[in-house]
């Protein structure tokens, strides 16, 4: 039996492993950001979208959207002279009701030191009703190379990104990838934090 882990939603969490293809935008189409689709698909369905801030005219906040284009989650960059001497830049993922409300869900710690630059990104989940305590996971390797993983505490991938190597023959930039997720894992919370490694390395979702 697959353990579910529902973090946005357990409408985003599915049974078997899920290779999803990330697809970005110049800045001229719609502010930038990426669409992600099903990979194998014929008709390619898309299952997230996420707007570059040339759109939403807000640095530091990046909005992940369904098929539908209704916001799923808002991730938001804490600004401020206390956040500017900080050694980690800290990001903040709220989920969206449908009467406007936000609930937080998630935190990444992004080093902004030297001194810490090798302890990695971090990011916290917040508990849920049916649990006590929230989960922790880790970035290990380097996005804008489109090799890296999201691990859990037990080093076990939870999330994988990467490029096919036939597509990588025929394109020198890294405008097409593919990211695995594992079973029972919320893919809605992937890609909320894939958004803001897209924006912390300056690609399609920043200004």
């Amino acid at each position: 039996m697959t353990n579910i882990v529902p973090i946005v939603s357990k409408l985003y969490c599915y049974s078997s492993e899920t290779v999803l293809v990330v697809r970005r935008r110049p800045n001229v189409v719609n502010g930038g950001g990426f669409v992600v689709s099903e990979c194998g698909s014929q008709s390619h369905r898309v299952v997230f979208k996420v707007d570059g801030c040339g759109v939403l005219g807000t640095k530091g906040e990046l909005f992940l959207r369904d098929s539908n284009g209704d916001a799923l989650l808002l991730m938001r960059r804490k600004g401020g002279m206390v956040e500017a001497l900080s050694i980690y830049n800290k990001w903040k993922g709220y989920s969206l009701e449908y009467e406007g409300l936000q609930d937080l869900v998630f935190s990444l710690k992004e080093p902004n030191s030297c001194l810490v630059k090798k302890n990695g990104i971090k990011i916290s989940t917040e508990p849920r009703v049916d649990s006590k305590k929230g989960r922790d996971f880790e970035i290990r390797g380097h996005f804008p190379d489109k090799n890296c993983s999201i691990v859990d505490t037990r080093g076990n991938i939870v999330a994988q990104v990467g490029v096919n190597k036939e597509v990588e023959k025929l394109m020198a930039s890294k405008d097409l990838y593919h990211v695995v997720v594992q079973p029972g894992i919320d893919q809605a919370f992937v890609f909320g934090v894939i958004a803001i490694l897209d924006y912390i390395y300056g690609e399609s979702t920043r200004c």
